[in-house]
């Protein structure tokens, strides 16, 4: 137990006003953390994940094969994928892929499925929207976020994961 003199000194004194006031004027000269958000992003993990999209190759051609390994393996079953034959070689691709965002749960595993990383998720984490309708993504959407970010998605996929 203090002793009540104690007590009044500290009281009298205001120490714990003081100590404030210390720790208010120590930081007041320290380096800013934080970031004026809008204007200023903050550093991304090459892991992260984001928004989704469909990459093309060099020559303009989608990459995806309709295997559906992804649709298979999404365990939020958010991945609805319809093939259907080329009549030019006879080779698979999709004439369907969507995505329902609001199922999503961001596990990775139909960009780890993927034998010719068709599908990726991108540095993109702001897209927001005001109806739910806004969330379901269909392969044009998909195409066009891979369109948009196909150098940073280049960058981040080769580099290897730790």
């Amino acid at each position: 137990m203090k002793s009540t003199f104690r007590v009044y000194a500290e009281t009298f004194l205001m120490k714990d006003l003081l100590q404030g006031m210390w720790m208010t004027l120590k930081y007041m000269f320290k380096r800013k953390v934080t970031l004026a958000y809008p204007h200023e992003k903050g550093h991304l993990s090459p892991r992260f994940r984001g928004q989704h999209a469909l990459r093309r190759y060099a020559s303009g051609e989608e990459r995806c094969i309709g295997c559906k390994l992804c649709e298979a393996v999404c365990p939020a079953q958010a991945i609805t994928i319809d093939v259907a034959p080329r009549t030019d070689d006879g080779s698979r691709r999709t004439t369907r892929y969507d995505i329902d965002m609001t199922k999503c749960i961001y596990c990775g595993l139909c960009e780890e499925s993927c034998p010719v990383d068709a599908i990726v998720e991108g540095p993109n984490f702001e897209y927001a929207t005001e109806t739910r309708e806004e969330l379901f993504y269909e392969k044009e959407k998909l195409l066009d976020n891979g369109d948009r970010w196909e150098a940073a998605l280049q960058a981040r996929l080769s580099h290897p994961r730790r």
